[in-house]
Parts: C-alpha cells; sequence; structure tokens
C-alpha cells in the first residue's frame, strides 16, 4: 500500500531551482533513506510534506487516515511552565486525558447514589474499552521503555522544557514523537545528539517499527542498519536505490560507471557521424559537378546525428583539497595520562584513569555522553573547567597541536572569510583566494562574516586552517558534525594518508571503523583501551558477554 507519494515535485527558492520534477514513493513497512548534498533538499522535502512549504507544482499526497509525525532539527517551542514529562505526553495526549476522566468517574463512582451509579458504569465501561482499544493499558510500559531508551531519568522528566539544552530537547521531543507511533515517521537528523548506546537501542526500536519511516541522516552505519530503501536527491531529481547505505554505495558507482560507459560510445558515435558528414562533402566538393549524391548522405547522416537525444556527462564530486602533512614529527610518546583523578563541582569524571599514544597511532576516545570525553581533551589542552585531584597529563617531545573542537567559534566571529583566512595563510592574496575557492569559498562568499557561517561551513574553513598548520598531533572533537556523507568520505580519506598522530572524539560508528586503529572508551571513571576499531569493539564485548554468561553456568 502506497502511504506517500510525491509525484513531479518542483520547488524553487528565488532563482534557485531545488527540486525539479521529483519523484518519491514510501509504501507500508518501508524505511527510506533520503540522502544528497548539504542544501540538495532534503529538509525542504519534509517541509513540504508537513505542509510548512508549498509546492511549486506537482503533487504530494498522503494515505487517507495515515498520521504523520515529524522530528525537526530545531526543537518545537513551549511555554516556561511545561515540564519534560509534559512535552512526551504530549505524544499520547488524547490517552493520558481518557485516562484522567476514567479516574475522574472511579472517584465519582465512590460516593455517588444507587441510581448515578448506573449511569457511572455506563460512561465508565465506555470509556475503559476505547481506552483498552487505543493501547491504553500499554502506555505506561510503552513510556518507561522509550524512557529508558533515550536516557531520560525520573529526575529529567520533572525539569522545565524550556531549561534544556538543544540536544536534551531534541531527545524529549523525538520521545514524545515515538510515543505516538504515527504511521508515517519524517526523521531529520535523528541521530544528532545521542550516544553509541541510544543509537543502538533506536535502530533496534525503528527496524522493528510497525509505520513507514523516511530519514535524512549523515549518519551511514544508522542509515545501514534501519534503511531498507535508498533515495538519492541528484541534481533536484531522484534517484531509487532498494536497499541500505552500503547497497547505494555499490549500485551507484555499478550506475555511474554505467553511464559514464554510455556517455563514451555515444561521444564516439557522434564523432564518427561527424567524421563521415565532413568526407562525404568534401568528396561531394571534389566530385563537382555531380556530386549531389554526397551530399545528401551528408544530409541524411546529419538529420540522424539531429534527432540524437545527447546525454549527459555523469558529474564527478567536487573535492575538498584534504591534505594533512607535518613540518616535524613528534617523539616516540605523544600523549601520557598516568593515574588520572579529576572531578568537575561534585561529579567524579576520572579516578585512576590512564592512557598512552604514541607516534603514528589513529586513536578514537569514546563514552556515553556525560562520561568525560571532551573534558579530557580541553584538559590537555589546558582549557578545562575540571579540577585535577591526582596524577598527569603530559605531552611528549616536539608534539605540535591541531584542534578541531565540537563547537566552532572563531578569534573575531565579525571578521570575514578571508580576513580570518589570512591570518594563518603564508602566501600570496590570489593564492589564498584561490585555495579558499577549492575549499568552495567562491568569489563575494569570502567576505561573509565568519559568525553567519552554516556548521558545515564553519568545519570547511577550520580543516583549512588545520591544513596550513601542518601539525603532527589532530585532536579532533566530532570532526563530523555538520558535514555531508560526501564530505567525511573525503575526511577519511585523507585522515588515513595522514602521517601524524590522531586522537579523535565521534559518535560516527562508521567513521571510527574506517580510521581507528584503537579505542579509548571512558566508562567507570577508567579508560579502557581496546584494539581494532568500532565494529571489533563489539565483538570482544560480546565474547567477553558470552564467557562471563557461561562462566556464571558453573
Amino acid at each position: 500500500m502506497i502511504e506517500l507519494n510525491l509525484n513531479k515535485v518542483v520547488k524553487s527558492f528565488g532563482f534557485k531551482k531545488v527540486l525539479d520534477e521529483f519523484d518519491l514513493e514510501l509504501k507500508t513497512g518501508e524505511r527510506i533513506a533520503l540522502i544528497g548534498p548539504n542544501g540538495s533538499g532534503k529538509t525542504t522535502i519534509f517541509k513540504m510534506i508537513t505542509g510548512e512549504e508549498n509546492v511549486n507544482s506537482g503533487n504530494i499526497s498522503v494515505r487517507k487516515g495515515a498520521t504523520l509525525g515529524m522530528l525537526s532539527q530545531i526543537p518545537q517551542a513551549y511555554s516556561d511552565d511545561v515540564t519534560v514529562l509534559d512535552v512526551i505526553k504530549s505524544g499520547k495526549q488524547q490517552l493520558f486525558d481518557l485516562e484522567i476522566k476514567i479516574r475522574e468517574i472511579e472517584n465519582k463512582m465512590a460516593t455517588a447514589s444507587q441510581k448515578k451509579l448506573a449511569v457511572l458504569l455506563k460512561s465508565y465501561g465506555t470509556l475503559q474499552e476505547i481506552y483498552e482499544n487505543m493501547g491504553g493499558y500499554q502506555l505506561e510500559s510503552d513510556l518507561s521503555k522509550i524512557c529508558n531508551g533515550f536516557k531520560i531519568s525520573d529526575d529529567m522528566l520533572g525539569r522545565k522544557y524550556n531549561k534544556l539544552s538543544g540536544g536534551e530537547k531534541t531527545i524529549v521531543n523525538f520521545a514524545s514523537l515515538i510515543l505516538s507511533e504515527p504511521s508515517i515517521l519524517l526523521l531529520d537528523e535523528p541521530t544528532n545528539h545521542l550516544d553509541i548506546d541510544t543509537l543502538e537501542w533506536l535502530e533496534e526500536y525503528l527496524s522493528n517499527y510497525k509505520g513507514s519511516i523516511i530519514i535524512s541522516s549523515h549518519d551511514r552505519y544508522f542509515l545501514d542498519k534501519v534503511a531498507n530503501k535508498t533515495v538519492l536527491i541528484d541534481r533536484g531529481k531522484s534517484e531509487t536505490f532498494f536497499g541500505n547505505y552500503s547497497y547505494y554505495m555499490v549500485e551507484n558507482e555499478r550506475r555511474i560507471m554505467a553511464e559514464f560507459e554510455e556517455f563514451k560510445d555515444q561521444q564516439k558515435q557522434i564523432a564518427a557521424m561527424k567524421a563521415s558528414i565532413k568526407k562525404l562533402q568534401e568528396f561531394g566538393r571534389l566530385a563537382s559537378p555531380g556530386g549531389e549524391s554526397f551530399f545528401k548522405r551528408a544530409a541524411s547522416i546529419q538529420k540522424r546525428l539531429d534527432k540524437i537525444e545527447l546525454l549527459d556527462k555523469p558529474e564527478e564530486k567536487t573535492e575538498l583539497p584534504l591534505d594533512f602533512q607535518i613540518k616535524k614529527r613528534s617523539g616516540k610518546d605523544v600523549l601520557k595520562v598516568e593515574n588520572l583523578s579529576a572531578i568537575i563541582g561534585d561529579k567524579v569524571l576520572f579516578d585512576g584513569a590512564n592512557m598512552h599514544i604514541i607516534y603514528g597511532d589513529k586513536a578514537c576516545l569514546m563514552g556515553k555522553n556525560g562520561a568525560g570525553k571532551s573534558t579530557l581533551i580541553k584538559m590537555l589542552l589546558g582549557n578545562s573547567d575540571a579540577e585535577l585531584l591526582d596524577g598527569s597529563i603530559d605531552l611528549g617531545s616536539s608534539v605540535t597541536i591541531g584542534y578541531l573542537p565540537q563547537e566552532i567559534k572563531f578569534d573575531d566571529e565579525n571578521a570575514t572569510i578571508l580576513d580570518t583566512a589570512r591570518k594563518f595563510f603564508e602566501g600570496t592574496e590570489t593564492h589564498l583566494r584561490a585555495s579558499l575557492a577549492k575549499f568552495l569559498f567562491y568569489g563575494e562568499n569570502v567576505f561573509k562574516r565568519v559568525g553567519t557561517l552554516s556548521g558545515g561551513e564553519k568545519v570547511r574553513l577550520k580543516l583549512f586552517e588545520l591544513i596550513q598548520k601542518k601539525a603532527n598531533f589532530l585532536i579532533l572533537d566530532e570532526p563530523t558534525n555538520h558535514i555531508d556523507i560526501d564530505t567525511r568520505e573525503m575526511l577519511e580519506e585523507a585522515l588515513n594518508e595522514y602521517n601524524g598522530t590522531i586522537l579523535f572524539v565521534s559518535h560516527d560508528r562508521y567513521f571510527i571503523d574506517k580510521l581507528a586503529k584503537e579505542i579509548f572508551e571512558i566508562e567507570g571513571e577508567k579508560i579502557h583501551k581496546y584494539l581494532g576499531n568500532y565494529t571489533d569493539l563489539k565483538e570482544q564485548k560480546n565474547k567477553k558477554i558470552k564467557i562471563t554468561k557461561f562462566a556464571n553456568k558453573f
């Protein structure tokens, strides 16, 4: 059954056409990954489906009786007195209101006369039947399961919603949406602000979801686990792949190669036809008079040539010149954390934690949200609010650091891109502008204020800065935030070729698998080391669980 259909949808903003006869069909039970570079129109598609944006032409139809639920990147606004529990309950507000009515009737029945009791019992029975048919007796269990999955504690349930951080608000809104169980889920970047444990729970939940889902995400691991169909937005049009992200990668490469071969064959055919026309016309001129037959044959070939529908040459990806070099290598020992004990306020972050990184390591620092990953990085950079109680953090000899923070800010937010880049670039103005253009800062764009840049633009500018620095120790805190899949893949390739040392924090498991050679996981105020990437880590932990279960039998 078709739940949702977009047919030849056109959408423009001013003179810019974002969608050009875009098609999408969502069937019952399908979980579609909607992919494409930043600015390709993914969020616009969601807004058109929900009615927030109008289409210029084309049609959007939703199955009669289907319910839509949308998770937006921008959290919904509520009044100041609304609690977290109020927001989550709003996902099933009708059912919670019905529960209140049932309780009210129960209270009335306790003191009602015999005559009124009969009326109340009839109302009570009717409401109970409606409540049961709507899944009311499963409500508390569902609420508890969802709160546990999103790690929403009882203490958090009582907090005022407007006092939460942006990430916390997104998680609460997501929990409310999941509780409401719409027949069509629209998820715009649902993995933002979620730690890996929560992501794994969510993957399992969505994989078993009874409704249909459209997901826009840059988290390739998540898309692999959840999606069973992929729709690529390419120059405003859609291209459909009947599989997850990994299937799309293989199939898309095959299609591009096939299209390129077809384009080359057509170009050879056109070149041969043009050569024949030229020869025949030359023969006609040499045979004149009496060369009309040559000209007629040339004209006939020209007619066939004019009727050929020209194929577009497959577009190649715009490659960012991410080439991380080092001026001078460091000593063998790059970072030593020994017997570290530290607190923030009254919270213990580390208690006798140890970590050792040597030259050439590509290490991932993992842990749940709030475990102290970013704090540890700030401690080794010397700008943390944490109080060091015991132990030491030491950088090795000749270590030069290149740092990419989770939230990128520049010294002067009012400075232009050009002025900011000039501070760390060695070369002429012409060379600088040419280099910036390779990072997609073209023409007048270089005069944009850095404080007004999007998250992706800030990452690109910061990567440009890191490349100029030629540091031998890169410290990257959530480097894939705000960048699209194509840019993530370019960054993975560049970092794998980098000859220095890398310590990075990430929740992007696909990125971790591609880059990490070892993992340091913060757990229980200690730092545990595992060799390999994320997949290796999972295998090691699963083996440990199996051994423990086996040992407990005896």
